[in-house]
């Protein structure tokens, strides 16, 4: 029976994220809830793709803790982790914003 509330929270968290934020996938970024338990009230989210290299991420992961605490009774404590830069994602960037792989050689002229 656990096992079944852990699925739905987690269903249920992934619908959230898809509705509550769309930005990430429309700028190439990936999210995947790695955990849901109900019982603990512990979720782990992890950003993947352009999410990686953002500047912004930062804020995108208060936003999404906030927002899921608020929006699940049963939701205490959310962790969200950002795949490190260059796991996944760098091949699909467009216009070379995020999500590159970072190099001390890269400069102003990579916009």
């Amino acid at each position: 029976m656990s096992d079944e509330s852990d699925e739905s929270l987690a269903d249920r968290v992934e619908e959230w994220m898809v509705g509550q934020m769309p930005i990430i996938q429309m700028h190439g970024g990936t999210s995947v809830v790695r955990e849901a338990d109900a019982e603990t009230g512990e979720v782990v989210v992890e950003l993947g793709g352009t999410c990686s290299g953002c500047g912004i991420s930062n804020i995108t992961a208060d936003n999404i803790r906030r927002d899921l605490i608020m929006d699940f009774d049963e939701v205490e404590n959310v962790t969200v982790r950002t795949a490190s830069s260059g796991d996944q994602g760098a091949s699909t960037v467009e216009g070379g914003r995020g999500g590159e792989l970072k190099h001390e050689t890269e400069s102003a002229n990579h916009f």
